[in-house]
């Protein structure tokens, strides 16, 4: 268990503290719940970094990190946008409907590509892309936003960037994937495997 891993397994179990304290938020109104919220977010998407930072810089990479970081990542950005897109009036702004959507069925898409290239391939290899990893900040900009109540027209800029990018991200994926599943000989018609 690496130190890197360590920072991972800690914004995991952020997550609990961050959702909850939203929830008793909305439903209270009392100001301490929406700044533990936002601590608990805040230091969670630090620790993104964090946790990069030492696996590379003190050759911590392993296979376990290369698991539990996109996941870590995965259900502290879904539980945000997805709590974040029920009605919280008068307390919290809405987050748009447009980016839970394309976030959720992004992520399910890449989820269903990777089951498929493990069962058929045997190994999946994720390519980490430019556009994903700008979709993560802007969809952590967008959460941080509402959380800070930041109400103005930047938002708007900041959740339409988060929905192109998620976008852009996924179509990659999906490329990646359909060269993995191509290169591999289950995807050659069954004559040419015969030859």
């Amino acid at each position: 268990m690496t130190t890197a891993n360590k920072v991972t397994i800690l914004r995991i179990l952020l997550i609990p503290f961050f959702v909850g304290a939203v929830l008793y938020y909305v439903r209270t109104g009392e100001e301490g719940y929406r700044i533990a919220g936002l601590l608990c977010f805040a230091v969670a998407s630090i620790c993104d970094g964090v946790d990069g930072y030492i696996a590379r810089h003190y050759n911590q990479i392993s296979e376990l990190g290369t698991l539990l970081d996109p996941l870590a990542d995965k259900l502290l950005l879904v539980s945000g946008v997805i709590v974040l897109s029920f009605d919280n009036s008068p307390y919290l702004e809405r987050m748009p409907l447009w980016l839970t959507v394309t976030v959720i069925g992004r992520d399910l898409v890449v989820l269903t590509g990777l089951v498929v290239i493990q069962l058929i391939v045997g190994k999946v290899k994720v390519r980490p892309r430019m556009a994903g990893k700008v979709s993560t900040v802007l969809q952590m900009a967008s959460v941080l936003w509402i959380l800070l109540k930041w109400y103005d027209v930047v938002l708007t800029y900041v959740t339409w960037g988060a929905a192109i990018c998620t976008a852009v991200s996924g179509v990659w994926y999906v490329f990646d994937g359909m060269k993995q599943l191509g290169a591999h000989p289950s995807s050659l018609p069954s004559e040419q495997k015969r030859d």
